[in-house]
């Protein structure tokens, strides 16, 4: 096995190919998560203004188990991405674009092991081991278990 490799689930990444090692606690986009909770409730009124319209105003849709079922839904999906508290991450930035995400509960050992990713850059002798949870945030495109690509241009995994 090469030393010269950086190894974050089944993606192996060529340490000379890392441009960027950050340890930081990534927010929630709480004002996305506002603008899709608007976005599904003038959906909801789109499509009981829509069923109304059909009957000619006979159909009772504002007082349906339904409509109200899905409004909870939607509220307590909104009202979790709201109140989702910062997530301390660690990413490792490659020359081509892709970024892969791993967490741990504190962002101390992130900023360790960055450090120590720097430190095996620098010294081609230099091992290491960390276990680390994988990040799925659902601000990125996932293109295989880890590592995430944002940008670029048709990117579409791997051809098999």
């Amino acid at each position: 096995m090469s030393r010269r490799i950086l190894w974050v689930g089944t993606a192996a990444i060529p340490l000379h190919n890392i441009t960027r090692v950050e340890a930081f606690k990534l927010k929630p986009d709480r004002s996305a998560a506002f603008l899709r909770l608007l976005k599904w409730l003038l959906v909801a009124a789109l499509v009981v203004a829509a069923i109304n319209y059909a009957s000619d105003g006979e159909a009772e849709i504002g007082g349906s188990p339904l409509i109200l079922v899905f409004l909870i839904g939607l509220a307590a999906y909104v009202l979790r991405e709201l109140f989702e508290p910062a997530r301390p991450v660690l990413a490792v930035e490659t020359a081509a674009g892709s970024t892969a995400y791993v967490t741990l509960p504190n962002v101390e050992e992130l900023k360790d092991i960055a450090g120590r990713i720097a430190h095996a850059i620098d010294n081609p002798s230099a091992e290491f081991t960390a276990v680390v949870q994988h990040f799925n945030g659902n601000n990125t495109n996932n293109y295989g278990p880890v590592v995430n690509m944002n940008g670029g241009r048709n990117n579409r995994g791997i051809n098999l």
